[in-house]
């Protein structure tokens, strides 16, 4: 294959992760920055690894939208917050919906290098925050001119190269791949029946830290607040998953006329944070738990923007060709689930079984806060391949614009 990114990593370690609910748009996480989203999952993953914050020697943090006017300050304040040094360095990462893999990206490479021993990974996002924004109006409003408000998460979600609508690119991959509403609606109704089952078992509840109203201090500092929104005292459960037979799925309207995609197949609004602690195989060793997985190798790929959700499948083959591994060698898959018509077309160029493929749910049922995805699929599948007694799993996303990020990791104890 030419063309792509590929790096293997020989001693990466994800010692633990944990993430927020994924709590729906305009609900629990509504007034809740998502700083504060991200400073929640970061405390909570270094107390249950045990690693001090004082031994993290770099943050990487990734956030999409603005969540508040201090969105610059995202990494510093989460890694400051969180118990970070002074010191130590914070920077933002950002790859749209393959962000949350591009932390970990950067974590393995520089811990490679030989730059840090540990990293503190946070990706977070507040889809509900997505600002209401002007653009124009710096010197001014012309007269007679109605102001050019308009809504930040909606304009975003149509690339204005191939102008066509993330949605569009499903449908065209719908045709490309002949896939059918029904298809896609039975995809999506097994979604949500996995994601049911993974709640309703505990599952889900591992990889949860709940959250309720809380104060942030920073000694010498302003303390900064988490505030619920509504009478719920805590939230500690995805708000998102619920029984969604294909029959009562079939009854919405398709987004586009003839369309395959609605919103009750399509990716859920939820807001949510997600971090991981990732170090060296000597940080690891000296930390003395049981790693989570080995972060052994990462790909990412361009593909043609009007088809931009079949970025997994090249990003895929990529990294298990550059690996010396077979689709066949992958035990578990978890794949973003942007649309459904985009994930069942990944899923036939592949060829991959659907009983390996997001096995615990995906983003229809569980929602898709752009940043943290990528760190929940990844926590996800290590936790996966642990409780399975299994050796490889992938990770991977497609990504707006046109792109498609994999991450590869193994189980050392199935080695």
């Amino acid at each position: 294959m030419s063309g792509g990114l590929y790096q293997s990593f020989d001693d990466v370690w994800m010692l633990d992760g944990l993430r927020t609910p994924m709590v729906d748009y305009c609900g629990a996480f509504a007034d809740a920055n998502p700083i504060d989203l991200g400073i929640k999952a970061a405390r909570a993953v270094l107390a249950r690894s045990g690693v001090a914050g004082a031994d993290i020697d770099s943050v990487i943090a990734g956030n999409m939208a603005p969540g508040g006017f201090d969105q610059f300050y995202v990494p510093r304040h989460i890694g400051l917050y969180a118990g970070v040094p002074v010191a130590v360095p914070a920077i933002m990462v950002q790859r749209i919906c393959g962000t949350g893999f591009e932390l970990f990206r950067q974590a393995a490479e520089q811990i490679g290098s030989g730059a840090v021993q540990r990293a503190l990974v946070v990706g977070t996002e507040s889809m509900t925050r997505n600002p209401i924004a002007a653009f124009e109006h710096r010197q001014g409003f012309k007269l007679g001119q109605a102001p050019a408000f308009k809504d930040y998460l909606w304009e975003a979600l149509t690339d204005p190269a191939a102008a066509i609508s993330m949605i569009q690119t499903a449908e065209n991959l719908a045709k490309k791949y002949g896939i059918t509403r029904a298809d896609v609606d039975a995809f999506a109704s097994l979604s949500f029946q996995r994601a049911v089952q993974a709640q309703e078992s505990g599952w889900l509840a591992g990889e949860i830290v709940p959250v309720a109203n809380e104060s942030f201090e920073l000694e010498g500092y302003r303390p900064r607040r988490l505030r619920l929104s509504g009478k719920a005292p805590v939230a500690d459960r995805d708000t998102h998953p619920r029984v969604s037979p294909p029959e009562v799925l079939a009854k919405l309207r398709a987004v586009f006329d003839g369309g395959v995609q609605t919103g009750g197949n399509s990716s859920a609004l939820t807001d949510a944070a997600a971090a991981a602690v990732v170090a060296s195989g000597a940080a690891m060793r000296a930390w003395g738990g049981r790693p989570l997985g080995r972060i052994a190798a990462a790909a990412a790929v361009g593909v043609p923007p009007e088809i931009m959700g079949i970025g997994p499948a090249p990003a895929i083959r990529l990294l298990l060709e550059r690996s010396g591994l077979k689709i066949s060698d992958i035990a578990r898959f978890e794949i973003n689930e942007a649309q459904g018509a985009q994930t069942l077309a990944v899923q036939r160029e592949l060829g991959l079984d659907i009983d390996k493929l997001n096995v615990h749910g995906g983003a229809i049922a569980l929602g898709h806060p752009l940043a943290a995805t990528g760190v929940r699929l990844t926590l996800t599948v290590a936790r996966q391949l642990q409780a399975i007694g299994a050796r490889w799993g992938v990770s991977s996303a497609c990504v707006g614009g046109g792109q498609g990020i994999a991450l590869l990791i193994e189980n050392p104890d199935a080695a």
